[in-house]
């Protein structure tokens, strides 16, 4: 009977073990349940800035200017009101928006090079300063209606003609619930202003250029060099994780060397990214330039790739060694070769957990900022980029200086930047997704 268990103490014991587990349960829910709030608190606080009420003066009504609302009009008829209205702003107008080169060249430029547009033949080979004289804000006016939608001219026409200015903004929360007072507030001020109940979150804010002005802000650069960067950055990284991840742990053999190399990828994933940044900028920007043209979105895309690369290739590497031997061993018996094996058989089956490292990176680069500061990333670019060499901004680098700006209305311009950027991440990170689960279907 000694050897038997006593049924006392066994019972006290499960019942131990149990309590723990239901405690150890019981802490895990918890902090799920305190992650969802943080989670929701943080959406409430962006969405609580992106709508509300907002205080607009402005020195000339929209129906002063035309019998049909803006939105409305063509192209060539805002542009005809431009011309009407503000016949020496023109030539501002065409460089801020249209210009193809530096400020300081665009007058001694002809227009079929220094738009970034279309040009109409019988002005492709004048320079602004061929026009002159009453030719010139006419042909002005034509560059803007050909090249320029119609919300980005009544973005203009607001700004250098009705001049719009908002006064002051509320939150979503205040809108609702104190509508009353804020409506005695603003018939109560001397000036003529308007309230009306504005989305931050508008065709504006994506197709217009940064400014210092809110009523005229945009991250429509921004947003092209951040989606720009992102591409260029899987299109470096993914190959070059995948194919490290391979060859450490298909083709690599036991020794100090690929010790050392596997232990120091693993360090990579934990260094600060301003690191990253300086590195960046000493091997791509000046050592490179000749390569990447200096700060462009070559580079950029370069230091993001180091900077995502240890999570690409550590995550590769585990799902490649999750794939059963049975696999590989079925594979070499029927004649297959080591590539042939690798490229048509493990890969595909670990390309779902390789989806999902490269989610986790791309998350990762979508909101860094401080490296992409280094090199040269930069809030005044009024261009959008066109190619692999062109200089850039991005999203992360816009909300935080326009969170930073006194103005108070440009912190709710920065609540709808956010949940552009955070569709964005969603965008890419969905497509990944799909492509995981496409991938996990073929192999059921």
């Amino acid at each position: 009977m000694s050897n038997l268990v006593d049924v006392g103490v066994y019972r006290s014991d499960v019942i131990r073990r149990n309590t723990r587990a239901r405690w150890m349960q019981n802490i895990y829910f918890s902090t799920l349940i305190i992650a969802i709030i943080v989670l929701l608190l943080l959406l409430f606080s962006i969405i609580n800035q992106t709508f509300g009420y907002v205080a607009i003066s402005q020195e000339i009504k929209a129906e002063q200017l035309s019998d049909r609302p803006l939105a409305e009009l063509q192209p060539t008829e805002l542009a005809t009101i431009l011309l009407e209205q503000t016949p020496r702003l023109l030539l501002v107008m065409v460089r801020d928006n249209l210009s193809a080169v530096p400020v300081d060249q665009f007058t001694s430029t002809p227009l079929r090079d220094g738009i970034n547009g279309t040009v109409p033949d019988d002005l492709a080979d004048l320079t602004p300063r061929d026009l002159s004289g009453d030719t010139g804000p006419a042909a002005y006016a034509r560059l803007l209606g050909d090249n320029l939608s119609s919300a980005q001219l009544v973005a203009l026409i607001e700004v250098n003609v009705l001049k719009v200015e908002i006064e002051q903004s509320w939150t979503l929360v205040e809108s609702l619930t104190q509508r009353e007072e804020i409506e005695a507030s603003v018939a109560a001020t001397e000036d003529q202003e308007d309230l009306v109940f504005y989305s931050w979150l508008n065709n504006r804010l994506l197709t217009q250029r940064n400014s210092q002005r809110v009523e005229e802000a945009g991250i429509g650069p921004a947003l092209a060099g951040t989606f720009y960067l992102l591409i260029m950055t899987v299109a470096i990284s993914l190959p070059l994780g995948v194919g490290a991840a391979i060859y450490l742990e298909e083709y690599a053999q036991e020794s100090f060397l690929n010790r050392l190399l596997e232990t120091n990828i693993r360090n990579l994933a934990g260094v600060p990214s301003i690191i990253y940044g300086m590195l960046g900028l000493t091997v791509f920007v000046n050592t490179l330039s000749f390569i990447t043209q200096g700060r462009s979105i070559l580079s950029g895309a370069l230091t993001l790739s180091l900077l995502i690369l240890p999570i690409i290739i550590t995550n590769s590497r585990e799902a490649l060694r999750a794939v059963p031997s049975t696999i590989r061993e079925a594979s070499y018996g029927l004649g297959a070769t080591k590539w042939q094996t690798v490229s048509r058989q493990i890969l595909p089956a670990a390309l779902p957990g390789v989806l999902t490292g490269l989610i986790l990176g791309v998350s990762r680069a979508i909101g860094e900022t401080a490296p992409l500061i280094v090199i040269g990333a930069t809030n005044s670019i009024s261009t959008f980029p066109d190619s692999p060499f062109s200089r850039f901004s991005v999203l992360p680098f816009t909300i935080y200086n326009w969170s930073s700006q006194p103005d108070a209305a440009f912190k709710n311009a920065s609540s709808a930047a956010i949940i552009v950027l955070l569709v964005l991440l969603l965008i890419i990170n969905s497509a990944a997704i799909f492509f995981r689960n496409r991938a996990i279907s073929k192999r059921v």
